[in-house]
């Protein structure tokens, strides 16, 4: 079966038209592909002829594209963190929330995969036309030239800690990294979020950013509250509901200062605030 081409994709959220309804699912307008099958148990509403329905495109355990309205837990060109269900003679199957369980060839398992855990992957769609999925990230990422506008949006998936900060994969395809002294909050692995792009440097390495272009923390306060938090176990008893005098002999500043520096810390999402003083996230 050639690959899909145009505005349907193998692997993605489509949006295709309701051509008719039989006993087990209705039809969908594949335009050159023919129709393709949504089966009434791969969807929970109720559709009529000439509807727009949005359904993920993927291969039933017969190797027939087929359609479902449910979403998946990862799309191809995605790179997220999935459970292994099963390991069989061909590799490991994960579970991404459908029906048929995701495949890993062994091929394509950095290390070994155990039953029961859960591995970084990056989707894809192999030579076979099928919908499978990579531990090998560095195999799989970086593969093209990285094109990208300065300070552009894109998405991130956090895949290592390094001596300098965090190692991301951007939108799938390419590595980025975060620069400890530029992040005010523990990133854990597999985290998803939007990042910027600070810059390409010569050897072709993205640096990004969490927040937007032209935020800076320049607040010398929040850097001197951070390394407060940092210093004491990352707890402070010290909060808005503190004296003035307290506030004061602590960072040298007015309690309005100090408590509208925290309430940036808190709105940025790097420190929380509770009855017992603030905490660094």
């Amino acid at each position: 079966m050639p690959r899909l081409r145009g505005l349907i994709q193998l692997g993605k959220m489509n949006t295709l038209e309701v051509v008719k309804e039989v006993d087990f699912g209705y039809y969908l307008d594949g335009d050159e592909w023919g129709e393709i099958l949504l089966p009434h148990g791969s969807c929970e509403q109720i559709f009529q002829e000439g509807d727009q329905v949005s359904a993920f495109l993927y291969k039933d355990s017969e190797d027939r594209l087929i359609a479902t309205t449910k979403i998946p837990l990862a799309q191809v060109g995605e790179v997220t963190s999935l459970k292994v269900n099963a390991i069989t003679p061909i590799g490991a199957f994960l579970d991404w929330g459908l029906e048929k369980d995701l495949l890993v060839p062994f091929a394509e398992q950095a290390e070994r995969m155990v039953d029961g855990e859960t591995y970084l992957v990056v989707l894809y769609v192999d030579v076979s036309n099928r919908i499978v999925a990579s531990s090998k990230l560095d195999k799989r990422l970086d593969r093209e030239p990285a094109h990208y506008e300065e300070h552009q949006r894109v998405n991130i998936v956090i895949c290592d800690h390094t001596d300098i900060g965090y190692k991301a994969a951007v939108n799938g395809e390419h590595w980025g990294v975060l620069y400890r002294n530029e992040v005010f909050k523990e990133l854990r692995i597999g985290f998803k979020t939007i990042a910027y792009i600070n810059r390409i440097r010569e050897d072709g390495k993205i640096d990004l950013l969490l927040e937007k272009p032209g935020y800076t923390l320049n607040d010398e306060l929040g850097i001197k509250i951070i390394r407060f938090l940092k210093q004491n176990e990352g707890h402070s008893h010290v909060s808005d509901k503190s004296s003035p005098e307290i506030i004061t002999r602590l960072f040298g500043v007015s309690k309005k200062k100090f408590k509208q520096s925290i309430g940036n810390l808190f709105k940025k999402g790097i420190i929380s605030i509770d009855k017992d003083g603030i905490r660094l996230n």
